[in-house]
């Protein structure tokens, strides 16, 4: 059966975001879950003019539609049309258009980000889950009256990841504190909102000798399970 449509298209990024997050290990599962993550939306040539903004002051939140650019498909094999949702614990399969994977047909995912100012051709803004560098395709006001179902349901999805408790090492804390004033960013509070989250997979049992990793700015975080409940940080150091 030959396809519907046979025409393809292409986008053009109108800007990049830089974000906290270096690699795509441990980045919230969804927008708006750590508040302490922050970014900054910088318009590329030909959009990089302010008047693009004008208006946009009167908003609190926008939709960010962007690129998976670390996970496009590959054209050539056959499109992947189930995926393993973390919140499903990794084993189940539901349908792709089910869920908010990263493996997508076309790599195009959106996110509702508060915004917080606009600077010119920038805007700065909270809650994000994007890596560094993401390609931003579009970005649109979110309107309350429009965009807010109070009436919508998502069995798959009723309500927020529960969280696990996050210790720090005494010299863990100390060295997060010293990156905190270096960098003038919420170091401590996004390492907390990030790792409280659970961000192994579900599936996975750690004894209390693995240790994690991810990047954070120029930073490099450790941290372990000495309990299935507790993730314990073990040191925050340079990368």
């Amino acid at each position: 059966m030959q396809p519907l449509f046979s025409m393809s298209y292409s986008v053009t990024p109108i800007a990049t975001i830089h974000t906290p997050f270096r690699e795509k290990f441990a980045i919230p599962r969804q927008p708006q879950l750590a508040t302490a993550a922050t970014g900054k939306i910088h318009l590329q040539p030909p959009f990089n003019s302010s008047q693009a903004f004008e208006g946009l002051e009167h908003c609190s939140h926008i939709w960010v539609l962007f690129l998976f650019h670390k996970a496009m498909p590959d054209l050539s094999q056959t499109p992947r049309l189930q995926v393993r949702p973390p919140r499903l614990g990794g084993n189940q399969k539901v349908g792709v258009f089910a869920t908010r994977s990263n493996h997508r047909p076309n790599a195009i995912g959106q996110s509702l980000l508060k915004l917080e100012q606009i600077t010119g051709t920038c805007l700065t803004v909270s809650g994000v889950d994007l890596l560094n560098d993401t390609p931003i395709i579009d970005i649109k006001p979110y309107i309350p009256y429009a965009d807010c179902v109070p009436t919508a349901t998502n069995s798959l999805a009723a309500g927020a990841p529960a969280l696990i408790s996050v210790i720090w090492a005494e010299e863990a804390r100390q060295q997060a504190e010293g990156h905190q004033q270096r960098l003038q960013q919420p170091v401590i509070e996004l390492i907390q909102q990030c790792l409280s989250q659970d961000p192994k997979p579900a599936y996975q049992t750690p004894s209390p000798q693995r240790e994690y990793g991810v990047r954070l700015w120029d930073l490099d975080v450790k941290w372990h399970y000495p309990s299935t409940d507790t993730i314990r940080v073990l040191s925050v150091l340079s990368a």
